[in-house]
């Protein structure tokens, strides 16, 4: 079982945010955990905490992170696909996974937060024309990724010469994870596009596993070959996270991610919490 830490709110650092967002990540690398997640939003969000509350550029600070550790992974939970130009995007992820090392996921979704985009001025379409944009940008990842350099022409996106190199150090590409729960779109995307998914901790997430099974079935795809991720959080107690992986592991998830909550210190938690379970094999597995 994988247990990762995302870090949403930097409130509590003070005027420490540096030294002390380094400190987790060393103390999420050094505890053993799989993965260190951080939001890529640039106000906080209402469900965290007040917009004005600090909150960091997220690609700078998961390569601050990448400098800081040696062994986890890093990625983002997740990037609204209207935040960026998904060439840059792709251009980004791949800077990220070569300096580290290979460590590097692209976590992506549609985006949903339309305060933050009025505040900051990026075009916020309708739902529909956000997923046109997300199978997009993920059909440009994966022909980057391939080397392949020849013109991309989509409804929403172009580009006349999609070079990347270096190379990704991952192979055969950085992981894809696909944040959100839909069940025509997202779920389908995931089946036909992405190497993992991120799923919130609730009731429904046994049946959203299963529709993700069937739509695996319908692309093709060997639905244990899917990293399934839930996001979750924790009272901060070892036993509680402890208590929270098994049920999750149980349900079928495979990597079980903690967020931290303003005023915890969740790695040293989950780093006793991951010794303990280490070896629980998801159901299904």
């Amino acid at each position: 079982m994988r247990v990762g830490l995302q870090v949403p709110s930097f409130t509590s650092f003070g005027d420490r945010i540096g030294p002390e967002f380094a400190r987790v990540a060393r103390d999420a690398d050094q505890g053993g955990l799989e993965s260190l997640w951080v939001m890529d939003h640039f106000f906080q969000i209402h469900q965290v905490g007040a917009p004005d509350e600090p909150m960091l550029e997220a690609y700078t600070t998961l390569g601050y992170a990448a400098a800081a550790t040696e062994r986890i992974k890093l990625g983002t939970m997740v990037t609204g696909v209207i935040y960026r130009n998904p060439a840059l995007l792709v251009k980004t992820v791949t800077t990220l996974d070569v300096l580290s090392g290979g460590r590097a996921y692209l976590g992506i979704g549609a985006a949903w937060n339309d305060e933050e985009s009025r505040g900051y001025g990026f075009e916020f379409p309708p739902v529909a024309r956000r997923f046109e944009q997300l199978e997009e940008a993920l059909r440009l990842a994966h022909q980057m990724w391939k080397g392949d350099e020849k013109p991309f022409a989509g409804e929403h996106y172009r580009a006349d010469r999609p070079l990347n190199v270096p190379a990704a150090v991952s192979r055969p590409h950085p992981p894809v994870l696909i944040g959100g729960a839909g069940e025509k779109k997202t779920l389908r995307f995931v089946a036909k596009y992405a190497d993992a998914c991120n799923l919130f901790d609730s009731e429904e997430l046994p049946r959203k596993l299963d529709v993700l099974r069937a739509h695996c079935d319908a692309e093709g795809r060997d639905y244990a070959d899917i990293e399934k991720t839930s996001l979750t959080v924790t009272d901060g107690s070892v036993q509680n996270a402890v208590d929270t992986i098994g049920r999750l592991a149980e349900a079928g998830v495979d990597h079980v991610i903690f967020s931290q909550g303003t005023g915890q210190d969740l790695a040293p938690v989950l780093a006793e919490a991951h010794a303990q379970v280490e070896d629980i094999v998801p159901a299904g597995r």
